[in-house]
């Protein structure tokens, strides 16, 4: 086994602490006592109870999981849809177009992305709400869905499709009992990266958002414009600890069902044998 050098060693320091840091002197100043975040005035979760009565972060936050869970289940549902296509539906006319109009989000400024779709809802009338917000953010996430479950399908086994439709079933049935199944690991995947993308969006949703409908990172943007205040550390704190126990549960479910399946191949090697 190759040892790691002093340079590399150093390097990953050094890149580690560039990454975390910030984010370990956010947490700790969340708990500071002092009304100035820079200023370390003594230990006090005061701040996590400010935030609990802050009615403008709390709605903001609401209105984000909204968004965020409407606009990734409509992204993961036409975005699958466009991926099967993609990949099934072989050679037709305006192929390349369809796919460079699923693939352009992808490339595309998100300024311009965002101009595009308020000039497009004022041109026929819609006020911009909660409902812009979630058309804009499934346009943009939807392209993300379509790459993870197109790798996905490319690497399917068809037979298995094939020997469902020789038994007699439809190819709906087939796809919901076959398909739908075998690749909903990267169907979830790419669910969850809808549901990030929403939640980060700044944006986009700065051009497509109405006076009642500011989402949590244009409300953070806008209080941070005027100054940080351990709220904000707070807030981000509370987000920093979900992504975490997030991140940690994907992993453990991730590790059990790897485990699974090697004991289940291990058991057919023995019965085989």
């Amino acid at each position: 086994m190759k040892r790691l050098s002093w340079f590399n060693v150093t390097s990953l320091t050094l890149g580690f602490a560039f990454l975390y840091l910030p984010m370990v002197l956010l947490v700790i100043y969340s708990f500071n006592a002092s009304k100035l975040v820079t200023v370390w005035a003594g230990f006090s979760p005061r701040w996590y109870g400010e935030l609990m009565q802050n009615e403008a972060f709390l709605d903001a936050a609401l209105v984000t999981l909204k968004v965020a869970v409407a606009s990734s289940t409509l992204a993961t549902i036409l975005g699958t849809m466009a991926a099967y296509v993609l990949v099934r539906g072989g050679r037709f006319m305006g192929r390349t177009l369809f796919s460079g109009m699923i693939y352009a989000p992808l490339v595309m400024p998100e300024v311009i992305t965002g101009l595009s779709l308020l000039l497009l809802f004022i041109g026929i009338g819609m006020d911009r709400g909660v409902l812009t917000i979630v058309l804009a953010h499934t346009t943009f996430s939807m392209c993300y869905v379509s790459v993870v479950v197109s790798s996905r399908l490319m690497t399917f086994d068809r037979s298995l499709e094939e020997a469902a439709l020789d038994l007699g079933s439809s190819p709906w049935t087939a796809f919901r009992l076959i398909t739908l199944p075998i690749i909903a690991p990267a169907v979830i995947s790419g669910w969850l990266l809808a549901f990030t993308l929403s939640l980060d969006d700044l944006v986009i949703a700065s051009f497509v958002s109405g006076p009642s409908s500011t989402t949590l990172p244009i409300k953070i943007f806008s209080a941070v414009r005027l100054g940080v205040s351990p709220e904000i550390n707070a807030l981000s704190t509370l987000m920093i600890g979900i992504v975490t126990i997030g991140v940690i549960i994907a992993s453990l479910i991730s590790k059990r069902n790897s485990l699974r399946a090697q004991n289940d191949a291990q058991a057919a090697e023995r019965a085989t044998g």
